[in-house]
């Protein structure tokens, strides 16, 4: 199957000498591997930096076979922010979890355009806002959504937090998730945020197919501790 597509790099590894198998989520065909030649040169490995935007020519002889990439950037999103840490343990976060739970090869288009606009808003100062966001969105577009006007809340004492319960299993759940208002949020807000969406994350994917969270998006969560 041959096709041409635009997409991100969420994951690469190298195979034999000169080459890498690269990991790519695409706009219309979701999450997909193809061989690169020449992916550890210099040239092209700069360009094949986690997260960042390329196109992608696919071509392959048999369709039980992987394929292989001809790549070209788009847009470089990582290296905008090498200097940033906590930015960078997002990206490298984003990629290993898109990695892990996506399927092969089905379009994801929810998915796909909810990590553009992300991405595309990255530099702004509520960044960590909309990555939370993404998370719970992620959840819902891979049909483990909940409604919160659906659900039994208890608001608990310091006012920021909701006790929820989804399929039995209680949540403390940030206020600011489901408020219309692109409210300004603190460090112990994120990290309630990121400890919410962690467990969902866990309870639904990744403990029940004996997957490793990765470990980039545990040392996200620590930072903000």
């Amino acid at each position: 199957m041959n096709w041409e597509d635009e997409g991100f790099v969420i994951g690469k590894k190298r195979f034999r000498e000169n080459a890498i198998i690269l990991d790519v989520f695409t706009a219309k065909f979701g999450k997909t591997s193809g061989i690169v030649y020449g992916g550890t040169s210099r040239k092209v490995r700069n360009h094949l930096q986690l997260m960042n935007k390329i196109f992608i020519i696919h071509t392959s002889k048999n369709e039980n076979k992987i394929g292989y990439f001809k790549t070209e950037l788009i847009k470089p999103i990582s290296p905008e922010y090498f200097d940033n840490k906590n930015k960078i343990l997002c990206l490298n976060s984003l990629s290993s979890i898109l990695k892990t739970i996506l399927p092969e090869n089905q379009t994801q288009k929810k998915i796909y355009y909810s990590l553009s606009f992300l991405l595309d808003n990255f530099s702004n100062e509520n960044w960590m806002n909309l990555y939370l966001n993404w998370e719970v969105q992620l959840i819902q577009y891979l049909g483990f959504g909940f409604n919160i006007d659906k659900l039994d809340t208890q608001k608990n004492l310091d006012g920021n937090t909701i006790n929820i319960s989804v399929d039995n299993i209680s949540y403390k759940m940030p206020k600011f998730l489901v408020s219309k208002n692109d409210e300004k949020i603190n460090n112990n807000d994120i990290y309630n945020g990121l400890n919410f969406s962690r467990s969902l994350l866990e309870n639904k994917f990744f403990n029940p197919n004996n997957l490793r969270f990765p470990y980039s998006r545990k040392l996200l969560e620590k930072k903000f501790i």
